[in-house]
């Protein structure tokens, strides 16, 4: 069977979690585990509540581990308890993985140094101060690490970590299962088709983001992972 484990924190984005959740639980002869502190229900950052399956304290080793991102990443990357988890899976893991800003409490645990990595297109930048070397693209491997782009990105990942570990015309059924066919409404889901004056405003309010996030990136990886 192989292990996946996926890690819940307050305030993660829950399609980071969902997605690739809805792809990887159809993996044939592997067992799915939802990882938090307690078995309590975990909030995410629009609501809906999240129900872990396993602590990190009765976890066991995982083949796949998957740390998804959200606006609480910037409390998991100083969480001592995620963070050593994180650091002891990854001794034997056969994947370590994240989700859009989930890539940072990887960086964190000092398991992006030199590795080529992405993230949310916002904070792509910001990936260096972790020592990751940024790299475009809606999912990036480098060796056993593989990272996915923002938020929808995360399906992408999961198909693609599924056609590594099992096959291409695996990865193949479970997207026609799924229906994963994407045909958005508008042009405009990245930076290089969005219209200037929605790309202004959507960079504004990252911008204002980072003049936190950064400085809390850096703090969180002198303390863990450098």
């Amino acid at each position: 069977m192989v292990q996946i484990g996926f890690v819940l924190f307050p305030n993660v984005t829950q399609l980071d979690f969902t997605g690739p959740l809805q792809v990887l639980h159809r993996l044939p002869d592997s067992q799915v585990h939802i990882i938090s502190h307690t078995l309590e229900p975990v909030p995410s950052d629009c609501g809906l509540s999240l129900v872990p399956t396993m602590t990190f304290e009765d976890c066991p080793p995982l083949d796949l581990i998957c740390v998804p991102g959200g606006f609480g990443v910037e409390q998991a990357m100083v969480d001592p308890v995620l963070i050593g988890f994180l650091k002891q899976q990854a001794k034997t893991a056969r994947y370590i993985t994240s989700v859009c800003t989930g890539a940072f409490v990887l960086g964190a645990a000092g398991l992006l140094k030199g590795i080529k990595a992405t993230t949310h297109w916002a904070y792509h930048a910001l990936l260096a101060d972790v020592g990751a070397i940024p790299t475009q693209g809606r999912v990036v491997r480098d060796g056993p690490i593989f990272t996915g782009g923002g938020v929808t990105a995360g399906i992408d990942f999961a198909l693609t970590i599924v056609a590594e570990i099992a096959s291409q015309a695996t990865a193949q059924s479970i997207q026609l299962a799924i229906e994963y066919d994407p045909a958005p409404p508008f042009v405009g889901g990245s930076p290089q088709t969005a219209l200037e004056p929605i790309l202004g405003r959507i960079s504004s309010f990252y911008a204002k983001r980072n003049l936190d996030f950064g400085p809390a990136v850096i703090k969180a990886f002198e303390r863990f992972g450098a």
